[in-house]
């Protein structure tokens, strides 16, 4: 017993006398609403580690720990409390850092004191509670002396925001607002964040803008959003909303802003201001700014009134603001990947799910080339995260540090890493859960409950800075590792921290030129020449089986148009549920070698349909992208293996042979789109004046209350194809799913299509009606074409869009 009583003293004075490694405090100073209550920091995480203990033998806590970065962040078989749990993972971190060679004296003692604890730990039966938890106590100290010896956390300044919440968030549009922002915060510095005494300042305090609407004030009192920081480390670029203004009210003091604060010579100057809000500042590696923006216009599909917002460019000054990227939907988070390009958040659903796909996209500096090399199409709303937020590249990897995060909630979740380099199996093949404690918002639980990690900083693949707090409520700033374990670094117990960033200098990304100098959008448009080019290599080559004997002879390019009314379904477009409106801009040849070579128009959101020698269409895309002026989007095939390339030595393809082909206008009624105009003169020609004699099916033109026809509300729910937009399409069959089933929709689908035959009455039809009424099938059996004046179009009056 004596012996024992020995060891212990000793044990205790080992871990007290060694102060080489940082971080022995049990709290710090820390300014006004800051501090380290580490004890119950410390009670925190073993209450939490008690908790996963029970649940380690669910499905859920199983499918979890299939999918982490490192098992050692799940929970073991041979697990008995909170404390073999931290010992182990300690154990883990040390024997990490231990192969990096740097520290090896102090890594060596804390070896020591480890191996110490251990058999200290050995001798107390599981039972003894007390005892047991004054071990972990002194667990949970090395451990924390032994993360922040960590050699990657060698600066001494972390940048970070304090802001609360913002409120009435129904989903992830809602925070981005800024009538939505709850007013207080601040931008913040700590000095020494891995030190006893970490200090906090605010870089702002005592500036004022230099000029513009708000020169010589302060922005004080209001909301701040997504700090950037230069690669130089003298830069702080971030957005401001004065949060005055009730809700639904677009102002310049109700809007986010962008500024930009030199810490040189304390110089602080709004960039943007007006109506819109601008937020997520990221600059480019040629001192450009991308950002994300409602200039563009729009609303969204479903939810309430929600302006629409995608990344735009702008000069370091603020100036020369240029539309990036068309896409008719939301987008978030634009970053700088390592080798130059602009990695961001996208949320895609063209005929298909609202909720699911929301994930990882690449474009190239000048806008280019927006990819999705994962995530876009999910088997199942349970298979993979719904959201994929706040995505930056890890440092010496080719890979991507993010949030998966909910759809309904805030930009938090859980941490995950993201591989490009794998094939994508439509669910977690090309993601590694970082936390596999917190569970995927949504996907696998409640939005509120499960909102506890958000905006990482990858200092390595195994190391990172984030916000968590286990009440999804109000983070704090911690060191996290692919162990399972969590420092804490920071927390303001009045108000959330978020987005840490090392304020040093870091590497520049290399400088991407753009393809060809062509000027923006806008003012090609005037010139009349704003047309880029598309290249396919070869339709065929995909991965999917084409229906046997399948021949595309054209492809068929569609123009998905921004909503410009703001409450979802109004007007509604068709049958479906939150269906885009659309206009077919007109169909291009495809070789007999099955390759493509077109001009398209710059700057419209458009998907393609690939087309037999019938004019069907057999595959259809439920994506979209887009074209820069002068610009040349190519691709291997339809659908095509992300991971393969084309063979050595293979021939150049036909289309490539020649000049870009024109896009061949198609029939009217289909741009701008209207059924009145489009399938309604068919029917009056060979079918109305039958009905009504035989009393059959109304398939007059007569208005209905739904605000459509007699004869389209007769036949497109019954006889008709069409897919459903709404939370949970994904799950109804044929009027759902994530992808199209080649040759199993549209006009190949419809129940329609066998009556346009002489069986049905001896109705002789021309090709060309024949190709009208499948057109419309292939539409997704579309009624309007444009978002006004729905009534004009009810009576068949020519209405254009007015935001294409």
């Amino acid at each position: 017993m004596a012996v024992k009583t020995i060891t212990i003293v000793m044990t205790t004075l080992l871990l007290v006398s060694a102060g080489t490694l940082r971080g022995g405090q049990t709290a710090a100073p820390a300014g006004k609403g800051g501090g380290l209550d580490l004890q119950a920091e410390w009670k925190r995480q073993f209450d939490k580690l008690a908790g996963e203990l029970k649940t380690r033998a669910s499905a859920q806590a199983k499918r979890a720990a299939s999918q982490a970065y490192d098992q050692s962040a799940t929970i073991q078989a041979g697990d008995r409390d909170p404390m073999d749990i931290v010992l182990r993972r300690t154990a883990a971190l040390l024997a990490d850092l231990r192969r990096t060679g740097t520290h090896s004296d102090e890594l060596a003692r804390a070896g020591r004191q480890l191996e110490a604890l251990s058999k200290r730990a050995s001798a107390i039966e599981p039972s003894s509670s007390v005892g047991r938890y004054d071990v972990y106590e002194d667990l949970c100290r090395l451990r924390r002396r032994i993360a922040l010896a960590n050699p990657l956390l060698n600066f001494d300044r972390l940048l970070l925001v304090r802001r609360h919440d913002a409120k009435g968030v129904f989903h992830m549009c809602d925070q981005y607002y800024g009538f939505n922002a709850k007013a207080g915060g601040s931008l913040a510095v700590i000095d020494g964040p891995f030190t006893d005494s970490p200090r906090v300042s605010d870089p702002l305090a005592g500036k004022v803008v230099r000029a513009g609407r708000l020169a010589g004030k302060s922005l004080e009192g209001g909301s701040y959003l997504s700090p950037e920081l230069s690669f130089d480390g003298r830069t702080i670029l971030f957005a401001w909303s004065a949060c005055k203004g009730k809700s639904l009210q677009w102002s310049p003091d109700a809007s986010y802003h962008l500024f930009r604060l030199d810490l040189d010579g304390g110089v602080l100057t709004q960039l943007t201001d007006g109506s819109t809000n601008d937020f997520d500042p990221c600059l480019l590696p040629d001192g450009r700014v991308v950002f994300i923006s409602e200039r563009r216009g729009g609303y969204l599909r479903c939810g309430r009134h929600c302006p629409t917002y995608t990344m735009f460019v702008m000069n370091a000054g603020g100036g020369s603001i240029e539309c990036l990227s068309f896409h008719e939907t939301h987008e978030w988070h634009p970053s700088v990947a390592n080798d130059g390009r602009i990695v961001y958040t996208r949320w895609d659903y063209v005929d298909r799910d609202t909720n699911v796909a929301h994930h990882i996209w690449l474009c190239y500096p000048d806008g280019r080339d927006p990819r999705s090399f994962h995530g876009n199409y999910p088997l199942a709303r349970q298979s993979r995260p719904w959201m994929e937020m706040s995505i930056r590249a890890i440092p010496g990897s080719t890979k991507f540090a993010a949030t998966a995060a909910a759809h309904h909630g805030h930009a938090f979740g859980s941490l995950v890493v993201i591989d490009q380099n794998g094939q994508d199996d439509a669910a977690m093949a090309q993601v590694r859960r970082l936390t596999p404690d917190a569970l995927l918002p949504e996907a696998e639980g409640p939005p509120r409950k499960n909102m506890i990690y958000g905006t990482p900083w990858p200092l390595s693949e195994k190391y990172y800075l984030a916000a968590y707090d286990q009440a999804g409520r109000r983070h704090g700033i911690y060191l996290v590792d692919c162990f399972g374990n969590r420092e804490l670094i920071w927390r303001d117990v009045s108000i959330g921290c978020q987005d840490p960033i090392p304020l040093r200098p870091r590497p520049r990304p290399p400088v991407i030129p753009a393809q060809v100098t062509a000027p923006p959008v806008a003012a090609a448009r005037a010139a009349g020449d704003a047309y880029g080019a598309v290249a396919v290599m070869n339709v065929y080559d995909s991965d999917f089986a084409w229906p046997e004997g399948t021949k595309i002879t054209r492809l068929r390019i569609i123009q998905v148009l921004p909503k410009t009314t703001a409450p979802p379904n109004r007007p509604r477009i068709g049958a479906g549920n939150q269906t885009n409106a659309r206009a077919v801009l007109g169909t291009v040849p495809v070789e007999a070698d099955g390759s493509c070579y077109f001009r398209m128009p710059a700057g419209k959101c458009v998907y393609f349909q690939a087309l037999d020698a019938n004019g069907l269409a057999v595959q259809s895309m439920r994506s979209a992208t887009y074209i820069q002026p002068g610009r040349v989007l190519s691709c291997q095939g339809c659908h095509e293996p992300k991971r393969r390339s084309p063979a050595a030595g293979s021939p150049v393809p036909q289309a490539m042979r020649r000049q870009a082909s024109d896009i061949k206008p198609e029939c009217e009624g289909t741009n701008p789109f209207n059924y009145a105009r489009l399938v309604q003169p068919v029917l009056d020609r060979h079918c109305v004046a039958c009905h009504r004699k035989e009393k059959a099916m109304d398939l007059s033109a007569t208005p209905t209350k739904r605000g459509f026809t007699a004869s389209y509300d007769n036949l497109a729910t019954k006889y008709g194809s069409f897919y459903d937009v709404s939370n949970g399409s994904i799950r109804k069959g044929a009027r759902g799913g994530s992808r199209s089933q080649p040759g199993k929709f549209g006009a190949r689908a419809a129940r329609l299509t066998r009556y346009l035959t002489e069986s049905h009455h001896g109705v002789k039809l021309s090709a060309g009606e024949v190709r009208r009424l499948t057109l419309w099938l292939d539409c997704n059996s579309e009624f309007l074409g444009a978002y006004e004046k729905p009534d004009a179009q009810v009576r068949g009056e020519l209405v254009k869009p007015a935001l294409e």
